[in-house]
This record gives C-alpha cells, structure tokens and sequence, in this order.
C-alpha cells in the first residue's frame, strides 16, 4: 500500500503534518515503538507508530527522527494522547529529513490503526504474489519449469513468509516454503486427518494436540487416463495418491483474496504433478511387458532381454541391479470380484515406493488380475534404510499404516506382499510367485493396511491364518482351558507363565528375572502347568503344541 491510502480512511483520522510530496512511498509494515533507538527492529518501509514515550525535551526529535531515517522507514505516525498535539520540533525534524509524520488523534487505537495496515498490505502482497504465480503458470505451460515444485513453494516463502510445507498422501516431504522439515510425526498425522476428512475441498483446518494449528489445501491434479477413476465405484473412494499442501497458519483467519491464491497455488503444484504423471507412461509400459512375460512362464533369456531393453530407462546411470518384486491389493468391503481396483492401487503403489523429491528414480509398476505389481531395483551393497536398500515389510508397514488405515475407513483394506532381492531375471518369476503368497499371508490379517515379506514365508505363522476358525478354536480351548479356568479360579498366573516361558526358549532364569520371579516359584507354576494340561514342557513336541495354541488363541 501508499502512505497516502492512510488520509483516505475517514475512521483512522489522521492527519498528515508534513510530507504532501511523499505519499506515494509504499508501506510494507507497521511496527509500533517507544524506544529511543529502535532501529534494530526496523527492516525498511515500514509506517512507524509512537506514543511519544520517549520524548523528553525538544533536543530529542532530531536523533529520533535520523534512526527512523537511516532505516529507511516509509512514515512516522505520532499519538496525541500524551501532551495534547505533536510538538513542533518533531515536525521541524520530520521536514528537514523529509519523513512523512501524521498525528493520531487520542480516540484512535494503535491497535487499530496496525490492523488496518496489516490487512491491506497483506491483500495487496496476496495480489502480488497472485501475479508472480501467474507467471509461473504461463512458463510452466510453455515447457518444464526449473525447480518444481520446490519453485512454487519458494514463492510462498520470499513473498508472503508463510511456512508450508508439500507433502505426498502418507505425509512424506515433497518441498518446503523454506521453513525447515516438520516435527516427527506430524506429516504424518496431517495425511491422516486429510483423508479420514475424504479429502473435500480445501481449505480443511487442523489443531495438533500440542498446540499447532495447520491449514490443508488438496493438491489433485489431472487423473491419468485408465487409473483410479475408472475403476468401479472408484468416485466415491478416497483420494489415496492425491497430495496435500499443509501451511503453518489458520486459513480461516484470512480475507478471501489470499485463501483463492493458495487455492491457485495448489492447482500450480498440480501441473507440476502432472508432469511427472505424464512421464510414468513410458515405466509402466516396460513393467507390464515384464509382468506378462513373468505370467506366461516366458523364458529367463527373454525376460532377461526385455530389462535389457528397460534398464536406461528404469535403472539410467546404473548397473548391476539386484531387483525386489511387490505385490498390493486394494478392496472394499463386500466389492464383487469384477471391479478391477488394479489402476488405483498401482497409483497408490507408485506414490509409496517413489522418492517424490526425486522423479528420476520412479519404480515401474504394471496391473493385472486387479492387483499392482511393482519391479524394485535394489541396490546388493546398500545398508538397510539407505536408498536402494532392500524393502522390509515391518519398517514399510509402519510408516504408511496411520494416514492410509484413515483414508481406507471404514471398509477399505490395502495388502501387500514383498518378495526377497533376485540378481538376475532367472529369479525374477519365483520372486512374483512369493510376492503374491506374501501378500495372500497378509490378508489373512484382519489389518487395514497389512504387509507381508519373504522372510515370513518360512515361519509357521504362514500356515495358521489358513487354519478354518473351528478348529483354530477348538485346538487352543483344549490345550489352555484347563489354565485358564485355573488362573479365574485361584488369581494366578499360569497362562502368562507359560507364554514368557516359551517367549525365553525355555530358560529358567531368564524367565524368571522377565518375571520378576525366583526360580523355585517358577518351578512351581511350570510343574502345576504339566499337571493340569498332561503335557511336558521339557518335550518339544508339547512346547510346540503350547505355542501353537498361544498363537491361534
């Protein structure tokens, strides 16, 4: 705004004491002061409001008025409350250092007259800003705009200091307006409130229990031809690949104009998106021709010629890959087996394994049979949680369980099964085989979000979801009924006994320092456990038949 947008508000009042040929300096803040020497808090155009405080005698104007001069301040506005007028050796000061002075009348807040600038310098920079975003829209639909995403969050930052921050559906960093990275955690949980609020139009506002208060504008984007919408009931479905820009104020507080523009920034970061989405066609291609080779039982040369012809494409730069298979599912409720859900959860299964700061890297991702398959390069050298370290369902699981289990609800189930690493494509039609019982072994769970890995196909656990609910019970009730019953009558705790006993492989002093125990009571309770079961928990027969029965109870 203009210094002289200040005289044409009849309700401030003020009235302009010197500096008629200095009214067009523009004002981008306000900033209130009763110190001597307040140049430390002065950043430059800044409309300065005292109360005259500090003034104690004519010889006081003149270096008051050369601090506010020297940084470069756009106005001086004295209160009248104090002494009844503004004393003229202020006003002399103010004219011989050409800074424009206005006297505030006494029934005239500062509080208000503060509020009155900040609303209209802040609608103004909105406007400004709108401009910028505008331009960047025009060049980013001529070609490739330099930076991305990160470009438009920029101007968030340099133009309007407001700290945002772009996140992918499960609250993973996209870009930042330059406020640094979130607090641990709660990326993720502003995911979760966005899709638990199925994702409605934006702005949606969210308070943190520690006191931090976000505002959530859904970045969408265009959905690529044969994805999620074209699924079967997929309109009514959660938005599980849409991404959220998150900014650190309360949108509801805001005029209309910078609530629109955040809104057009969203759409900006869309297009970017867009981009990006366009660019996946090309691995998606690659991946189905390798899927379907691996589905017809093609042979491993041919196989092995088709990544060949996908490698400067899915690994470029790179060679020597070690390759994971991943296979998901997603489905709803009592969904009839018709509805093909592979688009969608091959468009979820992308924004999980891709590093969204990083579009080179894309993992290639096919649909068949209403499941999404997925080719992993692995880099064999790396150390777990470094890039290109081999996938583990337990650290996967838990990372995007939380935001995705919100937007599943309240009948929705994602699965997925991770195959072990394969150096070559000999490994690689084994590798899906055990992929997809992976992720059979994780539904059998009733979890919304469930994983599954290689490693737990050599577990017993493989084999008791598959066991029928009736003899699961039954199994359980005839070997630990008779503990339990125990435990209800006499308040004891046999059946905790005997699971820390099993869970410390038989140990009689590691059990008993578990249990806080001398090992003579624990002799006690695992003999009166053999009495009342008829088993013998030095057999490994009868320990195994225990765990069994601990585990399908």
């Amino acid at each position: 705004m203009r210094l002289r947008a200040l005289l044409e508000s009849e309700r401030l009042g003020l009235q302009l004491l010197w500096g008629g040929e200095e009214l067009d300096r523009p004002v981008r803040g306000v900033m209130t002061t009763d110190l001597r020497d307040p140049s430390r808090y002065l950043h430059g155009d800044e409309l300065v409001l005292t109360g005259l405080a500090w003034w104690r005698g004519g010889a006081d104007a003149e270096p008051f008025v050369r601090v506010l001069v020297a940084a470069g301040v756009a106005g001086l506005a004295a209160g009248t409350a104090e002494f009844g007028s503004v004393p003229d050796e202020l006003t002399t000061a103010c004219a011989r250092h050409r800074l424009p002075l206005f006297a505030v009348a006494e029934e005239v807040g500062f509080a208000e007259l503060t509020e009155h600038v900040v609303r209209r310098v802040s609608t103004e920079r909105a406007g400004d800003l709108a401009a910028v975003v505008e331009r960047h829209r025009r060049l980013m639909s001529a070609g490739p705009a330099g930076g991305g995403p990160q470009a438009v969050l920029d101007l968030l930052g340099s133009d309007l200091d407001l700290p945002a921050w772009l996140l992918t559906a499960t609250g993973r960093p996209v870009a930042d307006s330059g406020a640094g990275p979130l607090p641990p955690g709660v990326g993720a949980e502003l995911a979760a409130r966005r899709l638990a609020g199925g994702g409605g139009p934006g702005p949606q506002r969210v308070r943190l229990p520690g006191g931090g208060v976000y505002s959530l504008f859904p970045v969408r984007g265009e959905r690529p031809a044969g994805d999620a919408d074209e699924a079967p009931g997929a309109g009514s479905r959660p938005p599980l690949t849409d991404w959220l820009l998150a900014v650190g104020a309360d949108a509801g507080e805001w005029p209309p104009e910078r609530r629109e523009l955040l809104d057009g920034v969203a759409e900006l970061v869309a297009a970017a998106r867009d981009r990006r989405e366009a660019a996946r066609g090309v691995r998606r291609r690659l991946a189905q021709q390798v899927v379907e080779l691996l589905t017809v039982s093609a042979p491993a040369a041919e196989v092995a010629a088709r990544l060949r012809v996908a490698a400067p494409v899915l690994l470029p730069g790179r060679s020597g890959q070690d390759w994971q298979l991943v296979v998901a599912r997603l489905s709803w409720g009592e969904e009839p087996p018709a509805s093909d859900t592979g688009p969608l959860a091959r468009a979820v299964l992308e924004e999980l394994l891709g590093d969204p700061t990083a579009p080179d890297t894309e993992v290639a991702v096919a649909h068949a049979d209403g499941e999404a398959v997925a080719l992993v390069p692995v880099c064999p050298l790396a150390d777990e949680g470094t890039p290109g370290a081999p996938l583990r369902a337990e650290a996967w699981e838990a990372a995007v369980r939380h935001p995705l289990t919100a937007g599943l609800a309240p009948d929705g189930r994602l699965t997925v099964g991770i195959s072990a690493s394969v150096p070559d494509a000999e490994g690689l039609r084994g590798a899906l085989a055990e992929a997809r019982h992976a992720r059979r072994l994780a539904a059998a769970r009733p979890d919304a979000v469930a994983v599954a890995g290689h490693d737990q196909l050599a577990s017993h656990m493989v084999l008791l979801p598959f066991v029928p609910e009736d003899v699961r019970q039954a199994f359980s009730d005839r070997l630990l009924a008779p503990l339990r019953d125990y435990d209800r009558r006499n308040r004891s705790q046999l059946l905790p006994t005997l699971e820390a006993f099993l869970a410390e492989d038989g140990s009689w002093t590691r059990c008993a320092a578990r249990l806080h125990l001398h090992v003579n009571t624990l002799r006690y309770r695992i003999g009166r456990i053999e009495q009342l079961t008829g088993r013998d928990l030095g057999r490994l027969e009868d320990a195994v038949d225990f765990l069994l029965a601990l585990r399908l109870g």
